[in-house]
């Protein structure tokens, strides 16, 4: 069965994602140790989080 333009699309976000988090990787060894403390805690508190996506994602 063929993806409809919305799974497509969407799969395309995770890519972006994915990128994003490869440019966040390779400027982790540059930061300050408070820096990437802050950046972590930052993470932490993102609204929704990469886990609630996948929770979402899973539901049935």
């Amino acid at each position: 069965m063929p993806l409809s333009g919305e799974a497509i699309r969407t799969m395309n976000y995770v890519d972006d994602i994915s990128v994003t988090l490869r440019r966040i990787l390779s400027v982790l060894p540059v930061l300050t140790p408070e820096e990437r403390e802050r950046v972590a805690e930052h993470i932490r508190k993102a609204d929704p989080s990469y886990e609630s996506v996948l929770t979402a994602v899973s539901a049935k």
